[in-house]
């Protein structure tokens, strides 16, 4: 976690010295943005996590539901897939 990013989703203060509510409107919104990043960087870490712990098991490339084999490029596109298409379709 970076400093400049809790810093970013840290409560939005009024600035006196800024123009007013527009730059409170965009200091909202840069809040709420690094939110959403610090929120989807967690869950790829998650997601990291659990496709090393299925690479150990030996069931990386296999598909959780169906158990079907997940194809190369479905896995060069999302590596941390747990699922074949038809199943994450599903």
């Amino acid at each position: 976690m970076s400093v400049m990013s809790e810093a970013a989703r840290a409560p939005v203060a009024l600035d006196q010295q800024s123009v007013g509510r527009l730059s409170r409107m965009d200091a909202m919104q840069q809040q709420a943005m690094a939110e959403a990043q610090e929120r989807a960087r967690k869950r790829d870490l998650v997601r990291i996590e659990m496709a090393e712990r299925r690479l150990a098991d030996g069931e990386y490339g296999w598909c959780a539901d169906c158990g079907e084999a997940i194809p190369d490029k479905r896995l060069e596109i999302d590596p941390m897939a747990e699922k074949c298409v038809r199943c994450a379709s599903a």
